[in-house]
Order: C-alpha cells, then structure tokens, then sequence
C-alpha cells in the first residue's frame, strides 16, 4: 500500500509546529487547526502525533509553555517559540527546502 500524506507528515511535523508558533503563542489544538487550515486539509495533525511533538519540542527548549484560558473559557497549556527555536526553525527549513530540491531535481528526470 501506498504511503498516505499523512505518513510523509512524520519526519515534518517539529518543522511545521515550528513555523505554526513563529506567528505566536497557541494552544496545542489550535496548532493542529492553523497547520490543516493552513494546508487546505491536506495536512491532518492526530492528537497522538502533535503532543508528543509539542513535548519534545518543549524538552529540547525550542519552546516553552504556560498555561492560560482558551477562547472556549478552558484551561490550556499555551506553546510560545524560543529563541533556540527560531534558530532550529532556521535550520530545519533550510534542510527542508534542501531536501525538496532534491526530490524535485529526481522527479524532473524521471
């Protein structure tokens, strides 16, 4: 079987939380709506794959969390981009770009 779209999504999922809390602090779901906002629904983030992302990301220190209330009067846990973040964003999208490139050179020759 084919690999679907959101199997590729794996290996891209830190970059694009990434670029999703450059434009400011989120809550989790809300990064999860923005990236398949974002994407035209190509890009369907599961709960199962974002927080262990959002955590990792946070144990790495390129974000941190606070919690705070949501628009729906609930309590969430805020992610705000650090600076070591910006920087691993700078880095991820210049490999990225890098490796699309390559795909892209690969499959005008075929």
């Amino acid at each position: 079987m084919p690999p679907q779209p959101n199997d590729r999504l794996q290996g891209t999922l830190d970059l694009l939380v990434l670029k999703t809390l450059a434009s400011g602090p989120m809550h989790g779901w809300s990064v999860a709506l923005r990236i398949q906002d974002v994407s035209r629904d190509a890009l369907l983030i599961n709960q199962g794959s974002l927080y262990p992302a959002l955590h990792r990301l946070e144990d790495n220190g390129f974000v941190s969390s606070e919690w705070g209330t949501s628009e729906n009067n609930r309590r969430a846990k805020y992610y705000r981009l650090t600076a070591r973040g910006r920087k691993q964003l700078e880095v991820e999208t210049q490999s990225w770009e890098r490796f699309a490139e390559a795909v892209s050179l690969v499959l005008r020759l075929a």
